[in-house]
């Protein structure tokens, strides 16, 4: 089958590999009808987060049918039309009965990280789902039936970035009336606004430089702020009459990058040897290749503005992935003003079956952030345009390739 492989940093090819095979009994294997491109991915390509082995299928969001499934999994049977959860639980330790599967005590036999599909060895190992077929481990906790009424477009979304939008709102702490400003644009940002729009925020202010990205984020009711017009932090300041931002969402992360024009961009450039010196810790070891593979030049600009940016005892979410080499945090500008932080990595199936009824329902139309859609054949040239941050690329949904096409 084809699948999109990880062969270094700056390296990824569409490879043809053995199909996946039940080797537990509570595996099940699923045919993918639909994967994406997320910015996690974009991390470990770019060299951002280390830790990747060569020969790793990446990919963490797909939708599909079940093929096969293992003696132990007994509410899924082949022909259910199903969403991959991004993150992987077992279902039984404490943490998945409380609602924390992202911290699940066995799905990753690494060790007490986050397990999920296509990242690091850390991360448990497992396959990724930028493929035809895919295994997946405790099936009966990490799939989730869709309803009918669900279209492939909707339901990709559903596997990662419309949780992990909601759960960062979550973690914001929004009640009715509050003021959000959400740092970054991208698919996380986009749904993180509907997310704060959901649990009645008064104001969602939008940060980003992509006109398109703004563009959607407007659409949606954000004040949007260009950072490469104006100072972010000073243009939430003097729409909230100096007070700030109630809440603050970092929808970003490691590959972050600084203004590079007006007055931002100016106070930026005064940082450019520290930014430098983080990325010279985070990532060690970079591939790029001409435009591509680039890392963000600012791993903790989206910090520093989300800090300086709130009100005093305002809460800060921050779900945007950084490296576990990342050390930059302004702590004493947070503890001067009685912040509360609150991060981590998204707790899927906490969120999925009712977020799933909001699409049905047609509370939210998720297919406003797809924008993008490319055959499995076309994954390596998706990857490059997605990287480049091209306008009117949102998010990029994949199609898994015909068994008889032949790789590029």
């Amino acid at each position: 089958m084809k699948a999109v492989v990880f062969h270094g940093v700056g390296d990824i090819r569409l490879d043809e590999v053995a199909e996946p095979k039940i080797e537990k009994p509570n595996d099940a294997i699923v045919r993918l009808t639909a994967n994406a491109i997320c910015g996690t991915d974009l991390h470990l390509v770019r060299g951002t987060l280390a830790g990747m082995k060569p020969g790793t299928i990446l990919g963490h969001e797909g939708v599909g049918i079940v093929e096969e499934v293992g003696s132990a999994v007994r509410n899924f049977r082949p022909g259910d039309r199903v969403v991959l959860p991004s993150t992987l639980a077992c279902g039984n330790c404490s943490y998945c009965r409380v609602g924390y599967f992202a911290m699940c005590d066995k799905a990753n036999p690494e060790g007490p990280d986050t397990a999920f599909y296509g990242g690091p060895s850390g991360s448990g190992g497992y396959q990724g789902l930028q493929a035809e077929k895919a295994r997946v481990p405790f099936a009966n906790i990490n799939l989730y039936k869709l309803p009918d009424g669900i279209s492939d477009d909707q339901a990709i979304l559903l596997s990662d970035i419309f949780p992990t939008g909601y759960m960062g709102a979550e973690l914001a702490e929004i009640k009715p009336g509050n003021s959000v400003v959400v740092f970054g644009c991208g698919p996380v940002g986009q749904f993180a606004i509907a997310s704060a729009r959901l649990l009645h925020a008064g104001r969602v202010f939008a940060v980003d430089s992509i006109p398109s990205r703004l563009e959607m984020a407007q659409a949606q009711g954000a004040e949007i702020i260009d950072f490469e017009a104006e100072d972010p932090v000073e243009t939430i300041k003097g729409l909230t009459s100096g007070i700030g931002a109630d809440r603050a969402i970092d929808a970003v992360g490691v590959d972050a990058v600084r203004p590079h024009h007006g007055p931002a961009g100016k106070k930026a450039a005064k940082k450019k040897a520290e930014f430098e010196a983080e990325i010279k810790e985070i990532a060690p070891k970079t591939g790029e290749h001409g435009d591509n593979w680039h890392p963000g030049d600012a791993p903790s600009q989206v910090l520093e503005w989300a800090v300086e940016a709130l009100c005093k005892a305002g809460t800060l979410s921050i779900i945007g992935v950084y490296a576990e080499s990342s050390r930059v945090f302004p702590i004493g500008n947070a503890m001067g003003k009685n912040l509360t932080v609150k991060m981590g990595n998204c707790n899927h199936m906490r969120y999925i079956p009712m977020l799933a009824q909001l699409v049905k329902s047609g509370v939210v139309d998720t297919g406003k952030v797809l924008t993008q859609s490319e055959p499995l054949l076309d994954a390596v040239e998706a990857y490059k345009q997605f990287d480049l941050r091209k306008p009117g690329w949102i998010k990029v949904k994949l199609e898994p390739a015909v068994p008889s096409a032949k790789a590029a």
